[in-house]
């Protein structure tokens, strides 16, 4: 069977719409020195060549295993880490050399949600100075006006004002932290936020109305969310494109349907087959692949050949030779395997 596919590194992600955030060959590479007196260096690639887009007003989720570089992806796209190179347009302006002044304007734009709500909020303050925070930083209104909006947003994020605002951190329940960390983030009307996992800390009863909540936020607000998650049960529910990273590259980038429904990269496989279900129909729907039982390389070492290798029941020569381009493998749909390249490839998975 021929396989006629298209190289790329940037995947065209809905491209007859406006994207608030275009990410190109971002990098984040964390030096770490060994040796006698640390004077050896190796380099830990966490992000390592990452390209996509993110649709205004859509959310684009990052999944993949605790490691695989998705926290350092949306710390680098925000600045909160400094990328090591790559260019990120946010609202059409590169941000990526921006610096003072210039990037205290875009931070405005741009927003996080935090993992954990608890270490995330400043037990020493109260709700109504942690909202108002960034309103005060970027000089939004007057303090009553501040104070006002602060009330605002606890509303609409569900807590009562006039029982909430001037509570602390330490007498909230998980879900009423990360319903405050979010009223925070979008204090300031941004354009674009990323979630790093703000799901995770919470029970599965609160889990839900949490993801309830950035829904409506992001349909009221035209908000453009960068998902973070391990979990693809969660992501499911909440994407409209996902991209799977391992070691620090995107293996596969596509529409959640197209992902979910005929995933093309090993990896992705294994992790869709580790997903619970309840019923036989998504038993018999979901791949069976097993776990792997390849060593994941050292965060130092460079890899020759795919990523994936040593890991990946479908591995062949050629795995070790080169690594895969992302390619697309359908409409907007795009993997980073060698299995769909017809002149490499020595067999084929019936999926292919």
């Amino acid at each position: 069977m021929s396989h006629q596919i298209e190289t790329t590194e940037a995947p065209q992600i809905a491209p007859d719409q406006e994207h608030t955030v275009r990410v190109r060959n971002l990098k984040k590479h964390y030096t770490v020195n060994h040796g006698f007196l640390g004077r050896n260096t190796d380099f830990v690639r966490a992000v390592d060549g990452v390209s996509f887009d993110i649709p205004t007003g859509k959310t684009f989720s990052l999944v993949g295993e605790s490691g695989c570089g998705k926290t350092s992806a949306g710390k680098s796209i925000l600045r909160i880490i400094e990328p090591t190179s790559g260019s990120i347009e946010v609202d059409g302006q590169d941000i990526s050399e921006l610096s003072g002044q210039g990037l205290k304007k875009y931070r405005k734009k741009m927003q996080m949600v935090y993992q954990d709500p608890t270490s995330s909020l400043n037990p020493r303050r109260t709700v109504r100075d942690i909202i108002t925070e960034p309103m005060r930083i970027h000089n939004v209104g007057s303090k009553a006006d501040r104070i006002d909006k602060a009330a605002e947003l606890l509303e609409l994020v569900g807590l009562p004002p006039e029982d909430y605002l001037q509570r602390y951190p330490t007498s909230l329940s998980g879900g009423q932290k990360q319903r405050v960390g979010i009223a925070r983030a979008v204090c300031l009307n941004p354009d674009f936020v990323v979630l790093d996992e703000p799901t995770s800390a919470l029970d599965v009863s609160v889990q839900a109305r949490i993801v309830h909540l950035l829904n409506d936020l992001q349909e009221e607000f035209d908000l453009t969310y960068l998902f973070i998650s391990h979990d693809l049960s969660l992501v499911k529910n909440v994407s409209d494109w996902i991209g799977i990273m391992y070691l620090g590259k995107l293996v596969e980038v596509g529409p959640a349907e197209e992902v979910f429904g005929d995933p093309r990269h090993p990896y992705t496989r294994v992790l869709l087959s580790s997903i619970p279900t309840i019923t036989e129909d998504d038993e018999r729907r979901k791949p069976s692949e097993a776990v792997p039982e390849g060593e994941l390389p050292e965060p130092t070492e460079e890899i020759q050949g795919c990523p994936f290798k040593t890991r990946c029941q479908y591995a062949f020569d050629a795995c070790n030779r080169s690594e895969p381009p992302l390619s697309e493998v359908d409409n907007e749909h795009y993997a980073r395997c060698l299995l769909h390249d017809c002149d490499v490839a020595e067999q084929r998975p019936e999926w292919v």
